[in-house]
């Protein structure tokens, strides 16, 4: 790695922790029916506005000790969290992609999976907002790159959500209630908007092992059983991570068992 990628790195890093700070507002804002632009970030409790320089990505959560300046409340630790993990995967992009009209793309992708993936962890739900506008966005991106396929692209928004929708359906027949929300269909239809309906098997496939795994842990720890609902938004976005960081690679392998592509 040269000069040039070492300097590029830790940028990303600093862009993605700030915007980061931006999710943790629209995490905790956008379920509420609050405007994500103000009043400005402040203590709930005490209510005082927090300064410019206690309110620097995670390195003001360390050096405040997790504390408001004022009335020393703690801090929730979701915010530097939240703020590491969207540098980190900045970062991992521009080294994985480089500089291209994909990373561009990836970023906003990204930054789109991560934010919803908190707010479905807490409200149990994927906002319109940021599902049907990513399929859009996802649509434009492949017309734009040239590197893309609007066919491929507009076959992975019919194949992510129509899988989904199938399975939903077939399972409100047998079951009688619903079993898969419309945010996660539409979800898994934005993946495929922007990766590709190549990434919809894979996606699908490492999402279920992942949150069969830890749905197993929860309802072992909870009294709700097999009831204990448990949301698949964000295990539907860290298998779309997993297929950018590689296995993309793998799933065309798998589809080659099936459909040989050449």
């Amino acid at each position: 790695m040269g000069l040039y990628e070492e300097f590029w790195a830790p940028v990303f890093f600093i862009y993605g922790a700030l915007l980061g700070s931006f999710a943790n507002v629209i995490i905790y804002r956008l379920p509420l029916g609050e405007s994500i632009v103000k009043p400005r970030s402040h203590c709930r409790t005490c209510k005082n506005m927090v300064a410019w320089y206690d309110n620097i990505p995670i390195a003001s959560f360390l050096l405040l000790r997790g504390k408001c300046r004022h009335c020393q409340e703690k801090f929730s630790w979701r915010y530097p969290l939240v703020e590491f993990l969207m540098g980190l995967v900045f970062c991992a992009l521009y080294l994985h992609l480089g500089w291209s009209f994909f990373l561009f793309e990836a970023l906003i992708f990204c930054f789109g999976l991560i934010t919803v993936s908190f707010i479905d962890l807490d409200h149990m739900i994927l906002p319109d907002v940021f599902t049907l506008s990513g399929i859009v966005i996802g649509l434009l991106g492949a017309a734009i790159n040239p590197d893309r396929s609007v066919v491929e692209a507009l076959i992975g928004v019919l194949a992510g959500g129509g899988f989904l929708w199938a399975v939903s359906a077939i399972y409100f027949m047998l079951r009688k209630q619903e079993g898969m929300g419309g945010g996660d269909i539409k979800l898994l239809a934005w993946i495929g908007a922007v990766l590709g309906w190549q990434s919809v098997p894979f996606v699908i496939l490492s999402s279920s092992l992942f949150g069969t795994l830890v749905g197993l842990i929860v309802m072992s720890r909870t009294k709700g059983g097999m009831q204990t609902a448990i949301p698949f938004g964000p295990y539907l976005a860290l298998g779309a991570l997993f297929f950018i960081f590689g296995g993309s690679e793998l799933a065309r392998a798998y589809i080659a068992l099936f459909l040989p592509l050449n």
